[in-house]
């Protein structure tokens, strides 16, 4: 195959088995070649950077930058690169807000080798990709007046702090986890609780039990 058809890849996760994975599961096709690999968002930048890739696979969950801010920064700098969005959330969390910040696609971890590689193909040829189950949410959603989820309202920050809250996590755990101050996480917390008009952490963590927000 002519090297210009190869459809080149960048992949960028924080889990090296992840990184791995993905490496194996692509090197087993004719048509892609993984360019260069990535463990954390500034990584990810610099590898767009270099302009050797035509599809960026980035984890929507990255230990220095939320995987929504990377992608943001790689569509206004990069703009000839396809982001397909990776994730282990439910795809109803975080696709919309992926798809709306730039992203050509979102796809689920847990989804088979097959339809990653159709994934990329698609995203590559330079159309969008979603699931058959996303493509259904969104057919639901369609000419629906049902009022707006307030966390629909948060900023991507916002809902970070919320569902790492309602999973558990401490204002300190997710300061370290995202590489934030503790002052910044407690403004996020607190801006989120009066958007959605909840008083403390456990009313946050029953709205996101009940809405689905977290396994």
């Amino acid at each position: 195959m002519n090297k210009k058809e190869l459809i080149r890849v960048l992949i960028a996760d924080d889990h090296a088995i992840v990184r791995e994975g993905l490496k194996q599961i692509l090197a087993d096709t004719k048509d892609i070649v993984v360019a260069g690999a990535a463990e954390n968002g500034l990584d990810a930048v610099k590898l767009a950077r270099a302009g050797e890739a035509d599809v960026l696979l980035l984890d929507i969950s990255m230990p220095d930058r939320s995987g929504i801010e990377v992608l943001k920064q790689i569509r206004k700098e990069y703009p000839a690169i396809a982001v397909l969005m990776l994730s282990m959330h439910r795809e109803d969390q975080y696709a919309i807000r992926s798809l709306k910040a730039g992203a050509s696609g979102y796809l689920n971890k847990q989804s088979a080798p097959a339809e990653l590689v159709n994934a990329i193909r698609q995203v590559a040829s330079g159309r969008k990709y979603i699931s058959t189950e996303l493509a259904q949410e969104l057919a639901n959603q369609v000419g629906d007046d049902r009022e707006i989820p307030a966390h629909e309202t948060l900023s991507d920050r916002e809902y970070q702090t919320l569902t790492m809250i309602a999973s558990g996590k401490t204002v300190t755990d997710i300061a370290n986890e995202l590489v934030l101050s503790v002052k910044t996480i407690s403004m996020y917390r607190s801006r989120l609780l009066q958007k959605m008009k909840l008083r403390h952490n456990a009313e946050l963590t029953h709205y996101a039990i009940r809405n689905h927000l977290v396994d």
